[in-house]
């Protein structure tokens, strides 16, 4: 019985970190206030190392990925959005959606605001670097198109993202 009663506290707070909407910003540009993951090579990405996601790289520009419930830039999707950026100068007549997806856990409306802010990150990011506005265009779908369907850190580092298509 007490075994059962712990299980069902953990399940609880669980459930009510994935609700939070808190987010911690440990620097901000001056100009925007968009955040981005100082520290190591390596910091801000925790859930997403060792995954394996050249699957989101098969095209001419690839994907960035987030920490839970944040919409920091670590140094590798810096590095990413760099290379991005770098194609999207070198092919002036395309333009890309960037998509900004969520995991699973948390409200569907907090998700979809948490998307749009991921979206939002990426593109002021590839402006800094020289890339005209008018060729990016942000949507958010939140929790509603995960890339991995599966539950646990393996699936969920898959879906907090922010997705490129180019048009």
């Amino acid at each position: 019985m007490k075994v059962r009663i712990r299980g069902l506290l953990v399940i609880a707070m669980m459930a009510s970190a994935g609700c939070s909407s808190k987010s911690a910003v440990t620097s901000a540009d001056a100009d925007t206030g968009t955040a981005f993951q100082g520290g190591s090579a390596g910091a801000g990405m925790q859930g997403t190392r060792g995954y394996g996601f050249d699957e989101f790289q098969t095209g001419p520009i690839g994907d960035v990925f987030f920490d839970y419930d944040s919409s920091m830039l670590s140094p590798e999707a810096q590095e990413r959005l760099t290379q991005n950026a770098g194609w999207m100068k070198s092919n002036p007549g395309r333009s890309v959606l960037i998509e900004g997806h969520c995991d699973d856990r948390g409200t569907s409306e907090y998700n979809i605001a948490l998307g749009e802010r991921r979206a939002v990150t990426a593109r002021e990011f590839m402006e800094r670097l020289g890339v005209s506005s008018s060729r990016l265009e942000t949507v958010t779908y939140g929790e509603e198109r995960p890339f991995d369907k599966g539950q646990g850190e393996e699936a969920w580092a898959k879906n907090r993202r922010a997705h490129f298509v180019v048009k």
